[in-house]
């Protein structure tokens, strides 16, 4: 049901985002102690700003609002992927390639649960992260937990 939520949000809203200038990165809706939260996140070329997401936040809650899609009550939040984005999607893992990168395991490969290197490829079943000057490593996409970008200097 949840991400079923999530998938509808993120039909609603993601015309009205990119009438905003930005992209929809992603939708989730989460429980957190006793209140639910929706989170839509957004992106665009050269980074999000506060006012981004206050625009995007005040042009999304009357379309929410009208229909609707959620029963009770939640957090509508508006906020940027960050510099340290997780990659969920093939559009975001095509959007990172190149880019250092760590995948979270859930079991360990070669003594270790975590994995960095260059974002270099991908497919339907696996990533490929290259260390610089390093092997390639392939790792099935069910193995990995999270995926995100690392900051660099």
């Amino acid at each position: 049901m949840k991400k079923n939520i999530a998938s509808t949000v993120a039909e609603l809203v993601a015309g009205t985002v990119a009438e905003n200038g930005c992209s929809l990165w992603d939708v989730e809706y989460v429980k957190e102690g006793a209140d639910w939260h929706l989170r839509v996140t957004i992106d665009k070329a050269g980074g999000v700003g506060i006012d981004d997401c206050e625009r995007v936040h005040r042009a999304i809650d009357p379309i929410l609002d009208q229909a609707d899609p959620i029963e009770g009550s939640y957090y509508l939040e508006v906020s940027s992927p960050g510099i340290e984005r997780e990659l969920k999607t093939d559009e975001h893992l095509a959007a990172s390639l190149g880019a250092l990168a760590e995948a979270r395991l859930y079991a360990p490969l070669n003594g270790t649960k975590s994995v960095t290197g260059r974002l270099s490829a991908f497919d339907d079943d696996s990533v490929t992260l290259t260390p610089d000057g390093g092997e390639p490593t392939v790792l099935p996409r069910k193995a990995v937990s999270r995926l995100s970008t690392v900051y660099e200097d």
